[in-house]
């Protein structure tokens, strides 16, 4: 694995919070001059630390919603189940995040729904799904401890 150096992980922090700054406000910001920065954005890029530019929604705009976390345990563990698994809840748009963990689940999965009843179709599309359980749905409320 390649180092970055001190100025890469500026760039890097930077974005995280500016995705949408110019190069010139990039470069201002990290105390580059313009060219010698987008050199190495691009390279930040073309080596995949930067893997796309977003923007975070804010869902309480949108309307009421129901944010639930919930675990997962896998009929079987073996790297053809684990994919199949990650393939099949894709096809889940109420999943917005899965995470492998440890202990005593397989994974952990951030879903997001219009509503308790979408939250229970959600769940029971996923229930078709054999090779998985869900596990203790907890619903979230929406306080935020840290700053957007």
């Amino acid at each position: 694995m390649e180092r970055l150096d001190s100025l890469d992980l500026k760039i890097l922090t930077y974005l995280q919070e500016n995705g949408r700054a110019t190069n010139v406000a990039l470069a201002d910001a990290i105390g580059l001059s313009a060219s010698p920065c987008l050199n190495r954005l691009k390279k930040l890029e073309g080596r995949g630390y930067i893997k796309s530019y977003g923007a975070r929604i804010s869902l309480e705009k949108l309307g009421d919603f129901l944010m639930v976390f919930t675990e997962v345990t896998l009929s079987d563990h073996r790297n053809a189940d684990l994919e199949r698994f990650l393939a099949q809840a894709r096809t889940v748009p109420e999943i917005v995040e899965c995470h492998h963990v440890s202990g005593g689940y397989d994974y952990f999965l951030k879903v997001v729904a219009r509503s308790v009843s979408h939250y229970q179709r959600a769940r029971k599309r996923c229930r078709n799904i054999e090779i998985f359980q869900l596990h203790h749905p907890r619903f979230a409320d929406r306080a935020r401890i840290l700053p957007d």
